[in-house]
């Protein structure tokens, strides 16, 4: 019979054969990993030990790097108030048709066959609903849903004891899927494909491999950065889904049903005030209610109507065009110290204090989507539109290229037009 040494006397014996320390480092994670796989094992038999693991990964869930009043990452706020604001079936879901009308069609033929649905990776920009529609999902299917991140989940242990806690049809929700481990993301794929983990104990020759059975269950992931997700991972999901900006007229559905949850009447105008300044993001659009609904009770008012919802925005510094400060202050820098441009990122973030990053992901798409900046091969340059929302006189140059650019499109419209 195969004795299998313990931690201490392992770590001895290596001493003793004087091995490298990349040698010793690497047998110290073996005997962690099967103490830390058998642990998870045992707790198995006990929900009690199980629970309080899924509420610290739910503690962990990330926040948005962008601490102001238009940030899309999710504040402490967010967390508070969406819990009612939350929709809770497919019919009260606002926005993303296209996407809503192939998960009511696959719900109901995964239901109809006594199944669990596919899994599904959503991802997109922060703050479009990837969460609220995993718990629309999971409500759909009169399923559990079990909330984690990515980051949360660092060791073969935290995926062990997870999905130990899984039951049939089951909804596994991970945020920020991208940031999975290397090692976690290898051990989620047989449990993705063939609903089974492969366990290992021991090392050398009494090394041990069990296949744990798991019931059937459907993985969501939600992401901000799909390009980060590797290629093994994503084609395992059998559903890839891209959630878009929010139009102006479903941005006014989500005002209107948040004012009624929060208790406070606004006007048709007010509505479209608020859901013109949201940025396209239904988070943003429900805090600004908030916002709003503040200033109405500050000021002792009943009814929010267009004027009082505009005055409320522009106190806390957010144009109608829903730029805040940090916007404005970027696009001015451009004008008024590079005369619109083009200049290169990192000088840009040096002039405004900011790290590069920080600008490529979370000031400049808003600004490139909306038509007030450029990316150019030599750098960042302002639009026409920038300087008119400024107030600034477009220079001649600017708009001698901007009408050159104007006949060419025509010409190549006209062109194809002739073609045909």
């Amino acid at each position: 019979m195969a004795i299998i040494p313990s931690f201490g006397e392992e770590s001895n014996k290596t001493s003793r054969k004087k091995r490298g320390a990349d040698s010793e480092r690497e047998e110290i994670s073996q005997v962690s990993e099967s103490r830390a796989d058998s642990n998870a094992n045992a707790n198995t038999n006990s929900n009690k030990d199980s629970e309080p693991r899924l509420e610290q990964s739910n503690a962990q869930l990330p926040s948005g790097k962008r601490s102001t009043v238009l940030s899309a990452g999710e504040t402490a706020a967010d967390v508070r108030n969406d819990a009612a604001l939350r929709p809770s079936t497919l019919s009260e879901y606002i926005g993303q048709s296209r996407l809503k009308a192939m998960m009511q069609m696959s719900i109901a033929a995964a239901k109809s066959r006594g199944e669990a649905l596919d899994h599904v990776l959503f991802y997109g920009p922060p703050g479009l609903g990837k969460t609220t529609l995993s718990r629309v999902i999971a409500n759909e299917m009169n399923a559990k849903i079990h909330l984690t991140s990515g980051p949360s989940l660092e060791r073969p242990r935290d995926i062990i004891g997870l999905v130990h806690q899984l039951e049939a049809h089951d909804v596994l929700f991970i945020d920020e899927i991208h940031r999975l481990s290397r090692v976690a993301e290898e051990l989620l794929y047989p449990a993705i494909e063939d609903f089974a983990i492969d366990l290992t104990s021991g090392k050398g020759h009494a090394t041990r491999t069990m296949r744990l059975d798991l019931p059937k269950f459907t993985l969501i992931g939600a992401t901000t950065k799909a390009g980060m997700i590797s290629n093994a991972l994503r084609d395992r999901f059998g559903f890839v889904c891209r959630l878009e900006f929010y139009t102006h007229e479903e941005l006014g559905l989500i005002v209107a049903r948040t004012s009624g949850i929060l208790g406070i009447e606004l006007t048709d105008e007010a509505v479209h005030v608020v859901a013109s300044r949201a940025r396209g993001t239904p988070r943003i659009a429900n805090r600004l209610v908030r916002l709003v609904r503040d200033y109405a009770h500050y000021c002792g008012q009943a009814i929010v109507d267009k004027e009082l919802a505009a005055a409320a925005l522009t106190s806390y510094q957010i144009d109608s065009s829903g730029l805040d400060p940090t916007d404005r202050r970027f696009l001015q820098i451009l004008i008024d110290h590079y005369n619109g441009g083009p200049v290169g990122i990192e000088t840009i973030a040096a002039t405004l204090g900011e790290d590069s990053d920080t600008l490529e992901d979370v000031y400049e798409p808003f600004l490139i989507q909306n038509g007030f900046l450029q990316r150019t091969p030599r750098g960042r340059a302002v639009t026409p539109l920038a300087y008119t929302h400024l107030n600034r006189t477009v220079p001649a140059a600017l708009q001698a290229m901007q009408a050159l650019q104007l006949n060419l499109e025509l010409n190549n419209g006209q062109n194809s037009a002739d073609d045909k």
